[in-house]
């Protein structure tokens, strides 16, 4: 009797000195993400000739009609400015809010991964920028013709239901291409761009 009280005093004393894990919250969760995301571009940005003081970041699990498109300051740490973007047709599934991607031609998915933004054109959309796929998941980039360009049928304000898709180009509103197209114009060295999931 005195082992099992004795048994019993132990496991009281051990458990009860546990303090409980604290639960981390979606918008925690969410941040955690954002944050890698951010190191990652900061020491690429850090070893290779690419801007150090901004970034653009596309949080592709954020649906498409809220905001999910950051232009953020790597210096001040700070989000300076956002806007809606598109994803491509061949990422929608059967179920809304979760998307699949691809680097392969002709699949009109979005591809993760980090990205040059290069030289602009003028496209079938307009001006345009080419962007340089950095990583094995958007390698292809160059050869798919994935740019970053606008589209009239974007909204420029965040709004309840999905909007339009592309062919797996980040695509935005116009409003919101001139104001990144001056941050990009006006850079000494090429931007990176990272989308993520």
């Amino acid at each position: 009797m005195k082992i099992v009280n004795l048994l019993f005093l132990l496991t009281m004393c051990f458990w009860g000195n546990l303090e409980p894990k604290e639960k981390k919250t979606l918008i925690d969760m969410d941040e955690e993400r954002f944050n890698q995301q951010i190191e990652n571009v900061k020491k690429m940005s850090a070893s290779v000739a690419y801007n150090s003081k901004i970034a653009f970041f596309i949080d592709m699990k954020i649906k498409s009609g809220k905001n999910r498109f950051f232009v953020y300051d790597l210096v001040n740490n700070t989000v300076i400015d956002e806007g809606l973007v598109a994803n491509g047709s061949g990422s929608e599934t059967c179920i809304k809010g979760e998307l699949k991607f691809s680097n392969e031609p002709n699949s009109n998915c979005t591809s993760l991964g980090r990205y040059a933004i290069c030289k602009a054109y003028r496209g079938i959309f307009g001006k345009a920028y080419v962007l340089k796929g950095l990583d094995p998941t958007n390698n292809n980039a160059i050869k798919r013709m994935i740019v970053l360009h606008s589209y009239s049928a974007v909204p420029e304000g965040e709004q309840d239901h999905y909007i339009a898709l592309s062919h797996g180009c980040p695509m935005v509103s116009e409003t919101f291409f001139k104001r990144l197209e001056k941050i990009i114009d006006t850079s000494k060295s090429n931007i990176l761009l990272n989308i993520y999931y």
